[in-house]
């Protein structure tokens, strides 16, 4: 069983649109993952510019890969190493703690990823 940064059975993060790494609505990874997929954020509009500034555009829909884009208030997995960049620079979007895999505690501590709960 998959588990979140909380110790408890990790919850779908979205499937409309299907994130995850697998496509199946879980932020779950595994070795060949080069991203490491494991936040379940809600982008907003100053992630999405911010991570296309950086080379991946997010936005633009790609229907080859079945990537519809993203907008504002989309939830989606997120690599880890691009959340903690935009955290750096005050563009990380808010993350569902509960849909969010507990290998991001290898990345970075639980109070960071506290302060950007996303409260429903």
């Amino acid at each position: 069983m998959e588990l979140n940064v909380l110790g408890k059975p990790l919850k779908n993060c979205c499937t409309s649109p299907v994130t995850g790494y697998y496509r199946d609505g879980f932020c779950k990874t595994a070795e060949n993952d080069a991203g490491t997929h494991t936040i379940c954020a809600i982008v907003t509009k100053d992630f999405l510019e911010y991570s296309a500034s950086k080379g991946n555009d997010l936005i633009t829909p790609k229907p080859y890969w079945n990537f519809p884009g993203l907008k504002p208030g989309d939830k989606w997995c997120l690599c880890i190493s691009r959340w903690l960049q935009a955290e750096k620079v005050g563009k990380a979007p808010f993350v569902i703690l509960d849909a969010t895999h507990i290998k991001s505690l290898q990345y970075t501590s639980l109070e960071i990823l506290k302060k950007y709960t996303f409260k429903e």
